[in-house]
């Protein structure tokens, strides 16, 4: 099982790629809290995050099922006078469950396919149809490990529902080691450098886009008679990150940073923008725990 364990480490980022065309976290178990202090539009978000992957080997060939789950609870804090019903925004629900399947398809090349049922929404009332939403992603990864600067290439094409932005995006992820502490990452939608130390100590920048985008239960009437369904926001991050091995598998770290571009808005059943609720940069933190492969 060890010497596939750098296969299973790249299906699994690639299954929480379709999370979110904003994430790229290959883990086993994660528990994550994200805050963004009040900026100068007077909000603040903070998100728990919960993830969870199980791979299972299956057939001859070391090919696997990954089956997991991911839930993200967003506490927005919107003014009580913005609009009426602005309280129905204050707590948003994600919840994913993964269902991956990775094929051998030579010693070098790996072929992922995922199929992600959402639910997403306020929940101030039962389940509604409009929350739940069906994603979709394909992908493949080549890991060359036996040579003087060793690189991981995977990239693919994901399908999200509940993007802003709703026809299937690419993504990729191309991480080479050129010096034996220092390793660059090119893709999208994530960059940045990781710096590596001996003892367990890891540091890292990154350039990145979060976000999220969720269904309104009880449509919330805008001044104009403009009727807003969905709520969406998306955001580009620089931060500097801190994470300190505590065993081989188990880690924890700290993020810091800020946002360099802000869009929270509501959306009316088109995905058409018709009020903004956030625009404002701010700082950025995030800590957790991690287990990976």
């Amino acid at each position: 099982m060890k010497r596939h364990n750098g296969y299973i480490f790249w299906v699994l980022l690639l299954v929480t790629t379709v999370n979110s065309i904003y994430s790229q976290t290959p883990d086993v178990f994660r528990i994550e809290y994200m805050i963004m202090p009040e900026n100068s539009g007077n909000i603040e978000t903070s998100r728990i995050k919960l993830v969870l992957n199980v791979p299972i080997a299956v057939g001859e060939k070391n090919d696997y099922v990954i089956l997991g789950a991911e839930y993200n609870r967003y506490n927005f804090e919107v003014p009580d006078d913005l609009f009426p019903n602005s309280n129905d925004l204050n707590k948003f629900h994600v919840v994913d469950v993964n269902l991956a399947y990775m094929y051998k398809l030579s010693e070098k090349w790996r072929l992922i396919g995922v199929i992600t049922p959402r639910w997403s929404s306020n929940f101030v009332e039962e389940f509604q149809q409009d929350d739940f939403n069906m994603n979709f992603t394909a992908g493949t990864y080549k890991n060359i490990k036996d040579v003087e600067k060793p690189f991981i290439l995977a990239l693919g094409i994901s399908y999200n529902s509940t993007s802003p932005i709703d026809i299937p995006l690419p993504f990729l992820y191309y991480e080479k080691r050129f010096h034996p502490n220092w390793s660059y990452v090119v893709g999208a939608p994530k960059s940045g450098m990781k710096y590596f130390t001996k003892k367990g100590h890891f540091f890292q920048t990154e350039l990145f886009l979060d976000g999220y985008y969720v269904n309104i239960q009880n449509d919330i009437l805008l001044p104009g008679n403009n009727l807003s369904t969905d709520v969406s926001s998306t955001a580009l991050l620089l931060t500097l990150g801190y994470q300190y091995k505590i065993t081989k598998d188990m880690s924890v770290y700290i993020i810091g940073g800020r946002s360099l571009f802000q869009n929270g808005v509501l959306r009316d059943e088109e995905r058409n923008d018709i009020f903004t609720l956030n625009d404002a940069t701010g700082l950025y933190f995030r800590t957790g725990f991690r287990i990976g492969i």
